[in-house]
């Protein structure tokens, strides 16, 4: 019995992150770093999380679980935080 695979798709500079030049390009954003987000700031300017609180990108806010987040992106009721392991998605009050 053989298990059909498919073919991988060659990189392209696309995959790699790389902006796209020429007009009407979309500037790609960076990918933040959860260390440099959240070096040197206080604990008291971390909200805690709790999925009743309305949250705005850009704000500070501690999870119980996951620990010092950063929202980076809201969408409805829906927030997507990074943290220190990576990136979760969380329902907040939208």
């Amino acid at each position: 019995m053989s298990i059909k695979r498919t073919k991988q798709r060659s990189a392209s500079s696309k995959d790699h992150g790389e902006a796209e030049t020429g007009l009407g390009a979309k500037k790609i954003e960076p990918p933040k770093v959860w260390a440099d987000e959240t070096a040197g700031k206080d604990d008291a300017a971390f909200a805690p999380y709790s999925t009743t609180t309305k949250f705005a990108k850009g704000a500070l806010l501690l999870h119980s679980k996951f620990g010092k987040g950063l929202v980076i992106l809201v969408e409805g009721t829906r927030i997507e935080v990074l943290f220190e392991d990576g990136i979760k998605k969380l329902g907040h009050a939208g």
